[in-house]
């Protein structure tokens, strides 16, 4: 396989900064929102010199192209870093995807646990009332036990929400400091002027409560971040760590992959990685090149066949020639894609975020113009006081922070149980926009597996007999299609011997012995080199190829018939579309959705199978490469215009830069690991019944989400009145607030008796 095309289409995808440009990768710590990108963005475009940043919040990383200046790169880092600073962010030396590839699924709950054993005792007292209890806590132990929350837990709050303030902007973290911070005051102002022996109500529980359960939130989206990067670590192992280069002494050493150089010779022996890309200047070998293709047939490679790092080098051992390295590769084309398509923003958040930055000067305002209206009105500065500050409680964010978090921790949690693994919540809040369904063709839609489909022997020759042959002529072999032969004839009983003198022929086929017995199996191209006819076996071959079948030939040598061998048996090997996996797409269709199969079979084999899943010539895109898939499935996008969502369903680590181009993957859990990272959404049964299950999860999922949204909104817009007003005071305010989390978490847990629709799996 010459990969120059591939590397042509991945250049135009993911394309490198010119000669008058370079190209710096920062790892940014401290981002929360789609408000500190833009923040980021804006810091790094004022240094000069800076032609592009974009930053990349999945990765917490920042790519930034620069000028090709005097002042060298290391002054350019540095100016980079500063803004960054400046910003009110940090730099991270190590990449986010190396420095959580050890993190454990609990890493940073410390803080949240902190929190929740500091609240809960303030919020015992509130509990107990319920069950006709009154008591309460001294006020010096409620202050002990909320101050801490406040002002250690909650001190990363204050910090993003000044440096919003200084951005001119609002978001979540400063409305919760502003909220919290009123009813911590407010609750110090009341205890320390309370009468000796009276013990006022205090509002600590509730500014605990809330900084508590919006860090919970925050770990909660930490743990998906985590899941994203994984895809990105799961395409850098591809790559293995050294290289065999041969050195100029003849010697070979081993060297590091990236100090390898373009032009070097490196040594790749049987079963390795093929660690860059080059071409072979010596022996011959069979290379998967699943990564590249998705098809599971090894690639035969001879002197000049290109090779591609990260392929699996087969039985022989190869001398390369290294044309690419670094981010020239295939590869490194690949993972760039994967990075830049996890740039995608969760669509339902970031309106929340815009809420956020017009919600919080509003009530701000709302809470000063009560505060004065009332002190106007003759009121005294504690009644006036209160009624302001119960404005800014009946406003904190508490429901708003958990109505897109909790419905997400149900939603997921029931499609988990149903064999549905969501890693990816933006893919959770885009998949019921679907209006096309992608679906890669082999190991998706077929078993992805070369099966023997047909065993046709030359007419009066005993089927069986040569089968037999040919299974035991090829036990010893790992080829897939060798594989197929020998598990069909012990399917059907049949003896198998050991074999003599078997020779494989790269690329072509076998030779050996079998019972004394010279017998050659081999691929069309070495038939046609032979010069030996196919004769009455023509006519099945040409029908076999119409339908997709790949195939092989079993001779036996023959002086005297053309060629000098006589054609035994043709042997046609195809893949089998999965089990329902007809009937799945009906159901897909029905919802309705668009439909189309990702093939880079030819376009006959492609055919012949979208036919046999129930596809239309025109739901079928054949002869696509890797490459071309992420972006036929961006002319998909661009088709819908905005009206609606791209589902790419796949398996394979070709199928990675597409998973993450749509704006909803989905893998197979029967695929590879990187597929599954690069996905949003993984299939644990493989199962494409689960595609349609998914959606409808998605929509249901996405449902109490907006009506999560739309409660936390009433209880804010029709309590913020009502508190200016006079009518709710603090207490009442904060037992408001408490109902709408309640009400919120209740609708959220309606999700949990959620099953996939009986219609989503017809062969049940």
């Amino acid at each position: 396989m010459n990969n120059a095309p591939l590397q042509s289409a991945l250049a135009e995808a993911c394309p490198l900064p010119g000669p008058d440009g370079q190209t710096l990768d920062l790892g940014i710590e401290g981002m929360t929102c789609a408000s500190c990108v833009s923040r980021v963005e804006r810091a790094l475009k004022k240094v000069p010199g800076v032609e592009a940043a974009t930053v990349n919040l999945a990765t917490e990383s920042a790519r930034i192209v620069i000028q090709a200046s005097d002042q060298g790169h290391g002054q350019a880092q540095a100016l980079l870093r500063r803004a960054v600073r400046d910003a009110g962010y940090g730099v991270r030396e190590q990449a986010l995807a190396d420095a959580q590839d050890q993190a454990s699924p609990w890493t940073g709950f410390g803080p949240v646990a902190w929190g929740l054993a500091l609240s809960l005792p303030l919020v015992l007292p509130m509990l107990a009332e319920l069950l006709g209890r009154h008591w309460m806590l001294p006020g010096w132990l409620q202050f002990l036990l909320a101050t801490p929350v406040q002002f250690i837990l909650g001190a990363h709050f204050y910090k993003a929400g000044w440096y919003a303030l200084k951005a001119r902007t609002g978001n979540m973290d400063l409305l919760v400091a502003v909220g919290t911070s009123a009813g911590w005051g407010l609750s110090v102002w009341l205890w320390l002027t309370a009468e000796p022996g009276v013990m006022p109500h205090l509002y600590f529980e509730a500014s605990a409560v809330v900084i508590t359960l919006v860090m919970l939130g925050k770990w909660l989206e930490l743990r998906a971040k985590r899941q994203t990067t994984s895809a990105i670590r799961a395409l850098h192992a591809l790559r293995p760590p050294v290289a065999h280069v041969v050195l100029k002494s003849g010697e070979t050493a081993d060297v590091p992959v990236a100090e390898v150089l373009r032009g070097d010779t490196v040594v790749v022996l049987p079963g390795e990685r093929i660690p860059v890309d080059g071409a072979v200047i010596e022996g011959r070998t069979q290379v998967d090149e699943s990564m590249l293709t998705g098809e599971p047939l090894p690639v035969a490679k001879e002197v000049g066949a290109s090779l591609t790092g990260g392929s699996i080098n087969g039985e022989g051992r190869v001398l390369m020639r290294v044309n690419a390295v670094g981010r020239d590769t295939v590869l490194a084309r690949i993972i760039g894609l994967v990075e830049d398509a996890q740039a995608a923003k969760a669509p339902i958040q970031r309106l929340v975020d815009q809420v956020s930055a017009v919600f919080v000067p509003v009530v701000m305002v709302l809470a000063l113009v009560t505060l004065i209206g009332w002190l106007l009105a003759g009121q005294p500065l504690e009644v006036s006081l209160i009624r302001a500050v119960a404005v800014l409680v009946i406003a904190c964010p508490c429901a708003l922070g958990l109505a897109t978090p909790a419905a997400i921790m149900a939603g997921t949690g029931v499609a988990a149980r149903h064999g549905i693994l969501i890693k990816d919540a933006q893919a959770l809040e885009l998949a019921h926009r679907a209006k096309v369904v992608a679906f890669d063709k082999t190991g998706t839609l077929t078993v992805g597996q070369p099966r023997l489909v047909a065993f046709e022997p030359v007419h009066g020759q005993p089927r069986e007999a040569w089968l037999a042959v040919a299974a035991s002529l090829q036990s010893g072999s790992e080829h897939p299609l060798a594989r197929a032969v020998v598990q069909a004839a012990r399917a059907e009983g049949l003896a198998l011997v050991p074999p003599q003198n078997v020779q494989a022929m790269a690329g072509r086929g076998m030779q050996g012995e079998v019972n004394g017995q010279a017998c050659v199996v081999a691929s069309l191209r070495w038939l046609q080199e032979l010069a030996v006819p196919l004769g009455a076996l023509q006519s099945v071959a040409e029908q076999q190829q119409a339908r997709g079948a790949t195939l092989s030939v079993l001779l036996k040598p023959d002086q005297a018939a053309p060629g000098g061998h006589q054609v035994l048996a043709l042997m046609a090997f195809a893949d089998e579309p999965k089990a329902g996996a007809r009937e799945a797409l009906a159901a897909l269709r029905s919802r309705p959705v668009q439909l189309r199969m990702i093939s880079g079979d030819n376009r006959a084999a492609a055919l012949a199978m979208g036919a046999r899943l129930g596809l239309s010539p025109e739901e079928v895109m054949a002869e696509v490469l890797p490459a071309d898939k992420a972006r036929r499935v961006a002319e998909l996008k661009a088709g819908l215009h905005g009206q609606g969502a791209v589902v790419m369903v796949g398996d394979g680590v070709n199928d990675a830069p597409a998973l993450a181009a749509a704006d909803v993957g989905m893998a197979m859990g029967t695929g590879t690991d990187v597929a599954m990272h690069a996905a949003g959404v993984t299939l644990m049964r493989g199962d494409v019944a689960l595609v349609a299950a998914a959606l409808d999860i998605s929509h249901r999922t996405v449902l109490k989400i907006r009506q999560n949204l739309f409660w936390a909104f009433v209880y804010n817009v029709a309590g913020i009145p009502l508190a200016a007003m006079g009518y709710l005071n603090p207490v009442v305010a904060g037992a408001a607030m408490a109902l709408s989390s309640v009400s919120v978490m209740a609708n959220a847990l309606t999700l949990k008796r959620w099953r996939p629709p009986a219609s989503l799996h017809p062969r049940a």
